[in-house]
């Protein structure tokens, strides 16, 4: 929904987990402007889950591209 400023979940993927942290500072409803796994930036807002035993941070930050 628009009015959300944002989420946060925890997931568990087999035995690793990810902290992932949604934003919609631009108040929209759809489109992803920045993708982020553990504080490095990903060429698309696709986020390949891996079975490694770690913790894992993700940021996505909504809005639409130029």
């Amino acid at each position: 929904p628009r009015k959300w400023s944002g989420y946060s979940v925890r997931l568990r993927y087999h035995s690793s987990t990810y902290q992932i942290k949604v934003e919609n500072p631009h108040s929209v409803s759809r489109g992803v402007i920045h993708t982020e796994l553990d504080g490095k930036e990903l060429p698309s807002a696709a986020i390949a889950l891996v079975d490694d035993g770690a913790e894992h941070q993700a940021k996505i930050v909504l809005g639409e591209r130029a």
